[in-house]
């Protein structure tokens, strides 16, 4: 079985900018983000390695995609 890839925000790009990035499935519609930031301070994350989030699909470029829209807190 492949490992999920999700679509994580960069911050701070003069443009709408996603990094694909290995994930585990946790819960439906819910992902751990296991790929680490290899350059946090060129290109920070919405959200980090081992953050939960949920996830939908949207179309991006590369066609229809899995994005994390929120991170999962102790209320959710």
């Amino acid at each position: 079985m492949s490992m999920p890839i999700i679509f994580v925000y960069l911050l701070e790009e003069g443009v709408d900018v996603w990094r694909p990035v290995d994930a585990e499935i946790v819960a439906p519609d819910w992902y751990r983000i296991l790929s680490g930031n290899e350059n946090p301070d060129d290109e920070p994350w919405q959200f980090g390695t081992g953050d939960v989030v949920r996830c939908e699909r949207r179309r991006l470029s590369d066609g229809e995609c899995l994005v994390a829209v929120a991170r999962k807190n102790e209320h959710s």
